[in-house]
């Protein structure tokens, strides 16, 4: 199945079961998936952290499975239509887009830690062909549209050229996922153990941001 294929599933899936309690469900297996792994996290786990009874679980996702797929699927989707939407921004400079996704991919990645870090745990188990395919779909996907804008960059003159497209995706997604992985080091090796948990996520985000614009525009050659 494609990812154009797989955004069709979603919106018809949406017109039947994609409510406020779909949405609910998804997020508590998301904490259990990222805390326990997909193994340790029981059907039974997910229905008593959302308030929901296993008969509700088979209503909207079949399976255990299937739930993990839908949460890769929906997250999937979000990123698409918001490169979609900057592809499609003619009102601003290659770079501004650029700094622009750069400003999103980290905003993502912070609010959605417990996803990221399934993502990379399941990379690293290498168990479950289904959820392979999806984030090997979303890293393709991914780096089709950021070269979609590194070329009008260059056809414009502003990039260098001969990018590493992969090389970059992976520079940018990696640096994010390993800090939020080890984030627990960084705050102690930065003195901020005591700082609130969403101060120091808005100050990762910050400096984040601020890291990755400095190495792509290192990369990419802009003035």
């Amino acid at each position: 199945m494609t990812f154009s294929n797989n955004c069709l599933t979603l919106r018809f899936i949406s017109k039947m079961r994609r409510t406020e309690k779909y949405f609910h469900i998804l997020e508590k297996a998301e904490d259990l998936f990222a805390e326990r792994g997909f193994d340790g996290a029981t059907v039974r786990d997910i229905a008593d952290s959302a308030g929901v009874n296993l008969a509700m679980i088979s209503y909207y996702f079949g399976s255990k499975e299937k739930l993990m797929e839908s949460l890769f699927k929906e997250r999937m989707i979000l990123m698409k239509l918001k490169v979609e939407a900057l592809i499609e921004n003619k009102t601003i400079t290659p770079v501004q887009r650029i700094e622009i996704l750069i400003d999103n991919y980290i905003e993502k990645v912070i609010d959605k830690q417990p996803f990221y870090k399934i993502m990379l745990c399941e990379q690293v188990i290498n168990k479950n062909t289904i959820v392979l395919k999806l984030i090997k779909e979303l890293k393709l996907s991914y780096a089709r549209m950021l070269s979609v804008l590194i070329s009008e960059g260059q056809k414009q003159k502003i990039f260098k050229k001969n990018i590493d497209i992969m090389l970059l995706t992976n520079t940018m997604s990696g640096t994010a996922t390993q800090l939020i992985i080890n984030k627990e080091y960084y705050k102690e090796f930065n003195n901020y153990t005591k700082i609130p948990e969403t101060e120091f996520d808005n100050i990762l985000m910050t400096k984040l941001r601020a890291h990755l614009k400095f190495v792509f525009k290192a990369i990419l050659g802009y003035e």
